[in-house]
């Protein structure tokens, strides 16, 4: 299992949104940079990911689940970007925000501090693992 970091704009597409789809879930669409592209294309079926509202709040909310592998999004005309469709899990207890993220030196060399714009990025099992404590989340979601 890999694990991601999915950024939206909570007034385009929030966690509360991603909840109210339910199991179908819904597809990841509309990335437009190749290193998010290539980061999707990467993604299998259970990778977990977290969920990052962006620019307001600018802060890790919950984690969610890769349901179906990257596949032509539908919103490209161009037929170059990818899409992944994917469920919310479960919320975080607290948000886990950008500040905290930059302040922790455990955290320095994650893409969210060090690559801030990419929409999608990896996590590693020790950052994941990290924020997860911080966020006083259980854990059953590392290896």
């Amino acid at each position: 299992m890999a694990y991601w970091l999915l950024k939206s704009e909570p007034d385009v597409f929030s966690w509360d949104d991603l909840v109210a789809r339910g199991a179908d879930g819904e597809p990841w669409n509309g990335v437009r940079n190749h290193t998010a592209k290539l980061n999707m294309m990467a993604m299998k079926r259970g990778d977990q990911a977290f969920f990052y509202h962006s620019q307001a709040g600018k802060e890790i909310v919950g984690v969610c689940e890769v349901i179906a592998e990257a596949y032509p999004d539908p919103t490209d005309a161009k037929g170059v970007f990818v899409c992944v469709d994917v469920r919310a899990v479960q919320p975080l207890p607290r948000p886990f925000t950008l500040a905290e993220a930059k302040a922790d030196p455990a955290l320095k060399a994650m893409s969210l501090v060090t690559s801030f714009r990419l929409s999608v990025q990896p996590v590693t099992e020790k950052q994941w693992a990290h924020i997860l404590t911080c966020a006083g989340a259980p854990q059953k979601g590392s290896r």
